[in-house]
């Protein structure tokens, strides 16, 4: 019996410490889903300002083609050389004005002076030799009249009149052609504009066809875009578009001018042409690229980037009214038609969506994924705008 008692005292000792242990792990269980649960049922809050919010609204939504293509003039032209020589003269550089008419360049013309001067002289020469043809041909009419010589012989003098007056006309020609070479000697506009550029220097010596300059007239300005043959197939004429330049924010208004018959050899383009609403400010060569509006839907629109797609639903976050409170809500939407609010001088893609009534007040993009039921405060600047729309809601 006393090998025994020490025995159950080490059980009994060992069973009190396995329950203790048990009872202080449940304990320990306890406050950490207490502690865990404390964050959640604690009430957050986030500030917004009216930048972070838009109202969702019925929009007239364009339906587009994405497009891109370079600024060009209606008129542009590269002026050549016509004759060749050393370059004289350069009147107009890169930057000035130039009316139609305006000498450009000259190229040294004491070449074609003398050729002209040559033709000329030839020419006169020619004319001497057909008066006295002619005058020949006159007197021998008049002694074939009287019958002092044969008529074979009038024949003759007959076929070195007409010969005569031949050469005549000949040597006339060829002074034309010199007077036009020492005319095209001197490079003149072909219509006003600005030099946008220069290829050539004074004292060099042009061949025919030589790059001299550029001219273009930046009044008329149009854009011109490639489409492949399946795209182009939907275009036509008096369709508007919505374009941006170079990496400008604001968008230009445009409108499908003129359509290629026929598609460019090698890259299959069809080569189409838009003219633009307003030109101020831009430049012969800048890169534009837009939407071209194929089709037109009035519905309720919301920006693309707006919606949130890490569920496996789409939907916007929206500031409501609940319980006297503005909080952060979830409302799943279904996706509709996309495209340009062309109305909107910053336009981005839009989307229309069904789900949302007409002014909810949506967060924008940049504001990123807020848990629902998160409590809103907005700054002063904002506070009255924004608490319209959650009354309107």
């Amino acid at each position: 019996m006393k090998n025994i008692k020490p025995r159950w005292i080490v059980i009994g000792v060992i069973v009190l410490a396995l329950v203790a242990g048990v009872i202080r792990a449940m304990s320990n269980k306890r406050a950490q889903q207490v502690a865990a649960s404390a964050p959640a049922s604690a009430v957050t809050q986030v500030e917004l300002t009216n930048t972070d919010v838009l109202k969702a609204e019925l929009r007239d939504i364009t339906q587009g083609l994405a497009v891109s293509g370079t600024v060009k003039a209606v008129n542009y032209a590269v002026i050549k050389a016509r004759v060749a020589g050393e370059l004289k003269e350069v009147l107009a550089r890169e930057g000035d004005a130039v009316k139609a008419g305006d000498v450009l360049a000259r190229i040294d013309p004491t070449e074609y002076q003398r050729r002209w001067q040559q033709a000329t002289e030839t020419a006169s020469a020619a004319k001497s030799q057909m008066e006295i043809a002619q005058r020949q041909w006159d007197i021998n009419k008049s002694l074939v009249d009287r019958g002092f010589i044969s008529k074979i012989a009038m024949d003759n003098s007959d076929a070195s009149y007409q010969g005569a007056v031949a050469s005549h006309k000949a040597a006339i020609a060829g002074a034309d052609v010199a007077r036009k070479a020492l005319d095209d000697a001197t490079l003149r506009a072909p219509f006003a504009g600005i030099v946008s550029g220069r290829a050539a220097q004074v004292g060099e010596r042009v061949g025919v066809d030589a790059k001299i300059m550029e001219l273009v007239d930046l009044n008329q300005l149009e854009v011109e875009v490639p489409l492949s043959p399946s795209e182009s197939m939907d275009v036509r004429v008096g369709q508007v578009a919505a374009l941006q330049v170079e990496d400008r924010k604001d968008t230009i208004g445009a409108k499908v001018k003129r359509i290629s018959p026929s598609a460019q050899t090698g890259s299959r383009s069809v080569l189409i042409y838009l003219a633009l609403d307003k030109a101020e400010g831009l430049r012969h060569g800048l890169f534009a690229k837009g939407i071209l509006g194929m089709g037109k839907s009035q519905v309720m629109a919301v920006p693309l980037s707006a919606v949130r797609t890490d569920r496996a639903q789409p939907y916007v976050q929206v500031v409501e009214q609940v319980g006297g409170q503005l909080q952060v809500m979830h409302k799943t939407v279904t996706l509709g038609v996309r495209g340009m609010d062309l109305a909107q001088p910053e336009s981005e893609t839009m989307v229309g969506v069904t789900g949302l009534t007409e002014g909810s007040t949506v967060l924008k993009s940049h504001v990123g994924a807020l848990r629902e039921g998160m409590a809103v405060k907005y700054t002063a600047a904002a506070s009255a705008p924004i608490a319209s729309a959650s009354n309107a809601n």
